[in-house]
């Protein structure tokens, strides 16, 4: 049976250097990014995020059908990392018209994971533990994100909670 793993925390509490490690025990990888460089600073984060991952990883960049890319994955993968969901729910809510059609691939996400053939390590903001945003779309989009990681959190065969670099498992 495949594994999921789940691995949350605050921005740069670790996460995707946890689960770098965690990838770098298999042989064939693929990363999953959900990140757009729509301006200079992301392509700056996504260029530093390539430089820590190094050419182990096949890339995949999918910003919003992530179970399209998951049913056709290469053969012979043994582990994906998709980082990160927080990214992929604003990406979601930005290109999306209706939240019918957001829950739909959310839906579908949620449908492929148990049904891989590889393991899957899943990164993701924990958006819940700050300031109540003051306008209604931050509101949105932090409680959109803590649905999905609750839903995702709950298929998990692990899960992770990173703090200052360390981490915590919850599961």
């Amino acid at each position: 049976m495949s594994k999921i793993i789940y691995v949350t925390g605050g921005a740069r509490s670790g996460k995707s250097t946890f689960a770098l490690q965690r990838a770098e025990r298999y042989r064939s990888k693929l990363f999953l990014a959900t990140a757009e460089p729509f301006d200079d600073e992301m392509r700056h984060r996504i260029g530093k995020h390539q430089e820590e991952r190094g050419e182990g990883f096949v890339t995949v960049e999918e910003p919003l059908h992530l179970e399209r890319a998951l049913r056709h994955l290469p053969s012979g993968t043994e582990v994906v990392l998709l980082d990160c969901l927080t990214v992929w729910t604003g990406n979601l809510m930005h290109h999306l018209e209706g939240e019918e059609a957001i829950d739909r691939e959310i839906a579908l996400f949620e449908e492929v994971l148990p049904a891989l053939p590889c393991d899957i390590i899943l990164v993701s903001n924990e958006t819940g533990m700050g300031i109540v945003p003051e306008n209604a779309m931050a509101r949105r989009f932090r409680d959109r994100a803590g649905l999905v990681n609750q839903r995702v959190a709950a298929q998990a065969t692990e899960a992770w909670l990173l703090c200052s670099g360390l981490p915590l498992r919850l599961k």
